[in-house]
């Protein structure tokens, strides 16, 4: 397999019809699957704590999110009660599950801001009520611990410890139990339906499109400020703060916008980031390797290439029965640590989070599933050559689930085999028919940025 540059339109599959709103049959549906979890732990209840940056697992299970405030929802077999704060008490509404009274609501004003009024029943009080005196509790946060890593992975909690604390003097065990929504293997997160699908591929539009406009835009010494503006983001919620690192911060990839102003012969990385979706790239602020610095003239050939070759054969791995391991040493093969320091899992899970977690890492026996919506998200670095990035976002599925996609919404259908034929077709990369590219930006690489209509191809 060899690769070139060609010059090409960046494809435009269309604007996608706005996505499918959360049901309440769907609500209760996943509802029903967390009180099945719980039976089967014999948990008396699930305490699902969210705040703003910590909200996918509540959201997935409520359509509630917390804005400035932190929340609690604790279920029962027999009933579930979300303990809001002052300014989130009137938001818990956009919930069908609270309009329907399947969840029941109380103000907790210890989850407001500091200096609000505090006008509501103690937070000690609410939980007395809401959780079984001496019973086995789970509480899911945002994360779970690995044996090593703590003295009692089953016991230590990912909640703050005002929550942490009268739980364990009401319950007679609270044990972690975030793994029953993110775990890789079994978590309820960990696939999607046709539904989920339509509602991911809008967000990696919204995320594409952005990323599209500004990249388009750039121009030698314009602001990164200005390149953000390009972007014309849409108002989607930001799954993670944005990211664009060149110039002086070129090296801190986490760096946003700060005034850096784009130089030829720079490298470069940025990204738009919705829920569900984060549109990554990383490159050279150049129209080609003359641009370069010396020693790093050989960018396409020692990095670059090799890079999109080896995200073909990740493309080829993402079909049901694929174990993660197999993927992470396929990567580290064709990515070697001494050249590409790809240190990261190769591929994750991606939800309302913009990292759910993943099957694939080194020795994993996961199997890649249908119904995975997968970030393939490998990040290669080096000190003279720098990045490059085609961070996406597609779902692996079956015939079963591409049926039931077409069925419920064709559209969406036809633009993800569009992609994929793109992918296959003008790129070259090795996509099977499993695999559900959500963004038109997928199989992009236009590795000098100052000229994006150069891509990389494969033949």
């Amino acid at each position: 397999m060899t690769a070139r540059l060609i010059r090409i339109d960046w494809p435009d599959t269309g604007i996608p019809d706005l996505p499918p709103p959360l049901t309440l049959d769907e609500l209760r549906r996943r509802l029903a699957a967390v009180r099945g979890a719980m039976a089967a732990r014999g948990l008396a209840a699930l305490a699902v704590y969210g705040d703003r940056e910590h909200f996918a697992n509540i959201q997935w299970l409520t359509g509630f999110d917390p804005r400035f405030e932190e929340t609690l929802l604790v279920v029962r077999p027999d009933g579930a009660l979300l303990l809001a704060g002052n300014e989130c008490l009137p938001y818990t509404g956009i919930s069908p599950l609270v309009q329907a009274g399947d969840i029941a609501v109380a103000h907790c004003a210890s989850f407001s801001l500091i200096s609000q009024p505090r006008k509501s029943a103690r937070l000690g009080d609410l939980l007395r009520d809401a959780v079984p005196a001496g019973g086995r509790v789970g509480a899911a946060g945002w994360k779970y611990f690995e044996a090593g890593e703590v003295d009692d992975p089953a016991t230590t909690l990912d909640l703050p410890s005002f929550l942490a604390d009268p739980l364990r003097r009401i319950a007679g065990e609270v044990v972690n139990a975030t793994d029953l929504f993110m775990h890789p293997g079994y978590g309820l997160r960990a696939t999607v339906d046709a539904s989920e699908i339509a509602r991911l591929e809008f967000a990696n539009h919204m995320a594409a499109a952005a990323l599209r406009r500004m990249v388009f835009a750039f121009h030698d010494g314009m602001t990164d400020f200005a390149a953000f503006e390009a972007a014309g983001i849409g108002g989607l919620p930001l799954g993670c703060h944005a990211t664009f690192a060149t110039g002086g911060r070129a090296a801190q990839g986490l760096s946003g916008p700060t005034g850096e102003r784009l130089r030829r012969g720079s490298p470069i990385s940025f990204n738009v980031c919705h829920w569900g979706a984060n549109i990554c790239r990383a490159g050279w602020l150049a129209e080609g390797p003359a641009d370069l610095p010396e020693g790093a003239q050989d960018y396409l050939e020692a990095f670059a290439f090799p890079y999109m070759a080896a995200l073909s054969d990740w493309c080829s791995m993402m079909r049901p029965g694929v174990k993660g391991g197999e993927v992470w040493r396929r990567m580290m093969e064709r990515l070697p640590q001494d050249r590409f320091g790809v240190e990261l899992n190769p591929g994750h899970l991606i939800g309302m989070d913009e990292w759910l977690s993943s099957p694939v890492s080194e020795g994993s026996d996961l199997p890649l599933r249908s119904g995975m919506a997968m970030q393939c998200d490998i990040i290669p670095g080096h000190p003279v050559y720098g990045s490059t990035r085609m961070e996406d976002g597609y779902v692996i599925a079956d015939a079963a689930l591409q049926a039931d996609l077409a069925a419920s919404y064709p559209a969406v259908a036809a633009r993800c085999a569009s992609r994929a034929r793109f992918m296959r077709d003008r790129i070259g990369l090795d996509v099977p028919e499993t695999l559900l590219p959500l963004a038109d930006s997928c199989g992009i690489i236009a590795p000098w940025l100052f000229d994006p209509s150069l891509v990389i191809a494969l033949r």
